[in-house]
């Protein structure tokens, strides 16, 4: 397992039949975790919180605040500042398990010694564009959500990197790398983190079990003669790292280089660690 195990501004202090007890800076959350099947040794039910994410039977849910929580408030990483504000169904705008993906791509960048130009789809809030940025990647940001793509660009400011080669992309990520393929656009390095399910702007359905190997074959096809890394993040349950591995290996490894493959987790203050997902990556070393 990768283990983000060096925040300073996150922690998972307690673990509970389907909770997760949280710390983004000040402020401490109870979110619902389906990996947390077991019962915990604290009571996190009656930790006095300032929100917890109750979630409805009929689908989605509701924050319940107990204490005065700031709209949105900013985290740390190292020298990466990201914005956090509790959202609909449960998320924050970050995924703090995703640093150890970051560090691992900071380490490749600074070794390949050579410029690298990095295209990150579905990009969410740009955790893994400023990491890139600061590991001295060029990057092309893109995901389908306005709303999303605004928050990344306020996170590259907050971390002072407003300055460095970054495009901003609001667009269907499959119809994108179709265009840069007949523009003849290339990248050294590329990161994805596809949603399980989700519909397209005019209502095309997708559903990451069908379509993801056709989608990382295309994303072959946009990768520079001499690729860096090639990297998948999955939070679909059920689809196992040994899944990415196979995928890279059949369409991006093609003889060069090694597949990695693992599950992504965060570790608690319980002494255990918190499954949240898998990864694969194509390493060209």
């Amino acid at each position: 397992m990768l283990i983000a195990n060096n925040w300073k501004d996150y922690q998972v202090i307690a673990t509970s039949d389907g909770y997760k007890l949280e710390r983004w800076g000040d402020i401490t959350l109870l979110r619902p975790d389906p990996q947390v099947i077991w019962h915990g040794d604290k009571d996190i039910f009656n930790y006095p919180v300032h929100a917890r994410y109750l979630r409805s039977e009929k689908g989605g849910g509701k924050w319940e605040y107990f204490k005065k929580v700031p709209e949105d408030w900013v985290v740390s990483y190292g020298e990466l500042n990201f914005k956090v504000k509790p959202m609909g169904f449960k998320h924050t705008g970050l995924f703090p398990e995703q640093a150890a993906n970051w560090d691992k791509m900071t380490a490749l960048i600074k070794g390949a010694n050579r410029p690298i130009s990095a295209l990150n789809l579905f990009a969410y809030t740009g955790g893994a564009t400023c990491a890139l940025l600061a590991a001295g990647a060029s990057v092309c940001h893109v995901d389908a959500s306005k709303g999303m793509v605004e928050r990344a660009g306020e996170n590259v400011r907050l971390s002072n990197l407003g300055d460095k080669p970054v495009r901003f992309i609001i667009d269907d990520c499959v119809k994108f790398v179709k265009r840069e393929i007949r523009r003849g656009r290339k990248y050294d390095a590329i990161i994805m983190d596809p949603p399980s399910y989700g519909r397209g702007p005019n209502g095309e359905m997708w559903k990451i079990e069908e379509q993801l190997f056709d989608l990382v074959k295309l994303c072959s096809e946009v990768l520079s003669d001499n690729p860096l890394f090639f990297l998948i993040n999955s939070y679909t349950t059920g689809l196992q790292p040994a899944v990415l591995k196979n995928i890279l290996t059949l369409t991006v490894q093609k003889g060069r280089g090694g597949v990695e493959a693992y599950e992504v987790g965060l570790p608690t203050d319980e002494g255990i660690c918190l499954p949240c997902g898998a990864g694969g990556m194509f390493i060209n070393e």
